[in-house]
C-alpha cells in the first residue's frame, strides 16, 4: 500500500528487525508518523560537511575528515559554528519497497541547530534509499547557540513510506474543499502555500532574533532559560521587517494549518529563486496537527528563517513556504497532540521548549 507508515506499523518494523536500536528502541521515540532518532556516545568533529557518496561508507570518510573525537557519555558541548558527525543508536534493514526521509525535530530547528541525517552510500542529506541496510549518522552544526548534548538525546526524526504518497495540486484542492486545511484562502501551487504574519493582534511583537553572543544551552533543561539572554524581540508597526544577512529569526505563519488524521505533511521551500532567505529547518507535520480530533483548532506554523547574502524586506502576507501533503497508509492509532504531550499543538509565535514562557 502506498503511503507514509503510521506509528503502529513502525512498531511492527521494530519487532521484525527492520529498525534496530542499541539499546532497544523506546516506545517514547515512536511518533504518529515518525521515529525519533537517538544520539550515540561519540561525536566526530569534522573539517567540513560531507556525504558518503556511492559505494562509500561514512566511517571510511570520517578517517578523511575527522579532526578529533568528543566523548558524549557524561555530556559534552557542541560548539557554535563547528560541524560534528554522531553515529546514531538506530540502524535500518529496510524492505526493497520502503524508503525513508529524515528531518530535524521542531525544538531542534527552533534553536538553529542544523541537524541532517547521512547514510552509507548516500548522495543526499535526509533521504534514505529504498531497501537501505546500514547505520545512520547525524550531522550536527550549531548555528546560533552552542549546545550541551548527551547520548540518547533525540534531535532528528525519520519517516518511512512506500511509493510516492504525495498529493498533487488537484488532490490537495479536493482535500481542502472537504476538510479546510487553512483558516483562509488556500494558495495551492506545488503544495499548500503559507505566508508570514507580521501583524499579530494587539501587539507589535512579530518575532525573535537570536543574539550573537550567548551561553551554552543544555538540551535537557526545559522551560529553564530566560529568553532575553538569548533572543532579541523583533517589532513591526507597519507589517514589514528587514532581515539581516546571517541572522536567525523565529516568526510565525499567518495561516492556521490543519493536518487531517489520514495525512502527514512536510515543509518545503516555496521558490528556489527567492534566494535571500531560508524558511526550512524542522519540516515534518504529524497527522492531527491542528486538527479538532486531536484537540487542535488549527495551529500556526513557526518559521525558522535565516537570511543569506543581502538585507531583505519581508512583508506581511508574503508567501514564504509550502506544505507538501502525503497520504498515510493507515490512520495512526496515536495523533499529534492527543495524549502524547505534544509541545506545539495550538501554537502561535513560540520559541523552543527550552525557554521560560513570557511573563
Amino acid at each position: 500500500m502506498i503511503g507514509v507508515v503510521p506509528n503502529q506499523h513502525i512498531t511492527d518494523m521494530i519487532a521484525s528487525g527492520q529498525i534496530i536500536g542499541t539499546p532497544p528502541v523506546d516506545d517514547a521515540q515512536i511518533q504518529p508518523a515518525s521515529l525519533d532518532l537517538r544520539l550515540g556516545t561519540v561525536a566526530y568533529r569534522v573539517r567540513a560537511s560531507f556525504l558518503a557518496g556511492h559505494g562509500a561508507k561514512v566511517a571510511d570518510r570520517l578517517t578523511e575528515f575527522e579532526m578529533h573525537r568528543v566523548d558524549l557519555t557524561e555530556g559534552a558541548v557542541l560548539e557554535k559554528g563547528c560541524v560534528y558527525v554522531v553515529p546514531l543508536m538506530e540502524t535500518l534493514a529496510l524492505p526493497q519497497d520502503t524508503s525513508a526521509a529524515a528531518n530535524a525535530k521542531s525544538s531542534t530547528g527552533r534553536l538553529d541547530l542544523l541537524t541532517r541525517t547521512i547514510t552509507d552510500g548516500g548522495t543526499e542529506f535526509d533521504r534514505i534509499a529504498p531497501g537501505y541496510t546500514g547505520p545512520l549518522y547525524a550531522e550536527i552544526c550549531p548555528r546560533s547557540f552552542s549546545v550541551l548534548v548527551r547520548p540518547g538525546m533525540r534531535l532528528n526524526q525519520i519517516r518511512f513510506s512506500t511509493g510516492d504518497a504525495t498529493l498533487d495540486d488537484d488532490a490537495l484542492r479536493a482535500l481542502h474543499a472537504d476538510t479546510p486545511l487553512v483558516d483562509g484562502e488556500a494558495v495551492i501551487d506545488d503544495g499548500l502555500g503559507f505566508s508570514v504574519d507580521l501583524r499579530l493582534p494587539d501587539t507589535t511583537l512579530v518575532g525573535y532574533r537570536a543574539k550573537p553572543h550567548t551561553g551554552v544551552i543544555d538540551l535537557d533543561k526545559l522551560g529553564y532559560y530566560a529568553r532575553a539572554q538569548y533572543w532579541e524581540e523583533v517589532h513591526s508597526d507597519n507589517g514589514q521587517i528587514i532581515l539581516d544577512p546571517g541572522a536567525f529569526y523565529i516568526l510565525v505563519s499567518r495561516e492556521a494549518v490543519t493536518i487531517p488524521p489520514e495525512y502527514a505533511a512536510e515543509m518545503a521551500p516555496y521558490l528556489a529563486m527567492v534566494g535571500e532567505f531560508r524558511v526550512h529547518y524542522a519540516g515534518f507535520f504529524d497527522p492531527g496537527f491542528g486538527h479538532a480530533s486531536a484537540g487542535g483548532a488549527g495551529s500556526r506554523g513557526v518559521l525558522e528563517v535565516r537570511c543569506h547574502e543581502a538585507p531583505f524586506v519581508l512583508e506581511h502576507g508574503q508567501v514564504v513556504g509550502r506544505l507538501v501533503y502525503e497520504k498515510m497508509t493507515q490512520v495512526p492509532t496515536q495523533l499529534y497532540g492527543a495524549g502524547i504531550a505534544s509541545n506545539y499543538q495550538g501554537q502561535g509565535l513560540k520559541l523552543s521548549k527550552h525557554f521560560s514562557p513570557p511573563r
